[in-house]
C-alpha cells in the first residue's frame, strides 16, 4: 500500500517541488482511501483532522441552506487538494466534500502535515497561496451572485470550468465533468430552467454543443 501511495505522490503535479525522499517521507505519513461514486468525504461540523490528496476521480465541495438548496463551491479534478483550511486553523469542516465518480484519494493527518510543512518552506507557500487563490475565487462567485444576471453568471462560470477542467481541442474547449444542468444551476447560484434556457440560445449561436457528458465550447471567447 505505501509503494501505491509513494507512486501517486510521485506524480502528483503540486509536489513537484519535493525529492524523491521527501515524498517518501511523506508517504509514510499518508493513508490511501479508494471512494466510490457519491461516497461522501466529510460533513459540515465533522472534526477538520486530515488534508486530501485527489488522484483521480472528481469531488464535490458544496453545502446546504436552511431551505434545504444546494450551492457547490468547486468540483475538484486530480491533482487538487481539499479540506485544506484545516492547516488555516479550521477545527470543523463547514462544507460538504463527496465524490462524484469513483475517486483515489490520499490522506493525511493535519498535525503530521503540519510538521511536514515546517520542514518544507516551499510547499508551505505554495499551500499558502491556494488558500488565498481559492478565497479570492470565492469572492469573485459571490461578486457575480451580486452584480451579474443568471445568464451571465452562468456563462461565467463555463468559463471557470474551461479554465480549471477545459481539454483543448484546436480552438475548442471540451469540459468532461457528467455535470447535470441542477449541479451547474447550483454551481452558478441559478436555477436548472436558467441553465437550460441559456444553454439552448449558446447552442442557437453556435457557442456550444452539449449532453449529459460533456459541454464543447466552440467559441470559449464569446462567454465573455
Amino acid at each position: 500500500m505505501k509503494d501505491n501511495i509513494l507512486w501517486y505522490f510521485e506524480n502528483f503535479n503540486f509536489l513537484d517541488s519535493l525529492s524523491m525522499k521527501e515524498k517518501m517521507e511523506l508517504s509514510d505519513r499518508a493513508k490511501m482511501l479508494e471512494a466510490k461514486k457519491n461516497q461522501t468525504i466529510y460533513l459540515p461540523s465533522d472534526v477538520s483532522n486530515s488534508i486530501y490528496f485527489l488522484k483521480e476521480g472528481k469531488v464535490k465541495i458544496s453545502s446546504f441552506s436552511d431551505d434545504g438548496k444546494e450551492l457547490i463551491f468547486a468540483i475538484l479534478g486530480p491533482g487538487e487538494i481539499f479540506g485544506e483550511l484545516a492547516i488555516a486553523g479550521q477545527t470543523n469542516r463547514e462544507q460538504i466534500a463527496a465524490t462524484t465518480e469513483d475517486a483515489i484519494i490520499c490522506y493525511i493527518n493535519v498535525e503530521e502535515f503540519e510538521n511536514f510543512l515546517a520542514s518544507h518552506p516551499r510547499l508551505s507557500l505554495k499551500i499558502t497561496k491556494l488558500i488565498g487563490f481559492r478565497l479570492k475565487k470565492i469572492r469573485s462567485r459571490l461578486e457575480r451572485m451580486w452584480f451579474k444576471s443568471a445568464a451571465e453568471r452562468v456563462k461565467s462560470l463555463l468559463s471557470d470550468l474551461i479554465e480549471e477542467h477545459g481539454i483543448k481541442i484546436g480552438d475548442e474547449r471540451e469540459i468532461r465533468l457528467n455535470l447535470t444542468h441542477q449541479d451547474i444551476a447550483n454551481l452558478a447560484a441559478t436555477t436548472r430552467q436558467t441553465v437550460t434556457s441559456t444553454f439552448n440560445e449558446l447552442e442557437r449561436e453556435g457557442i456550444i454543443t452539449y449532453d449529459r457528458r460533456r459541454i464543447l465550447v466552440r467559441k470559449p471567447k464569446e462567454l465573455t
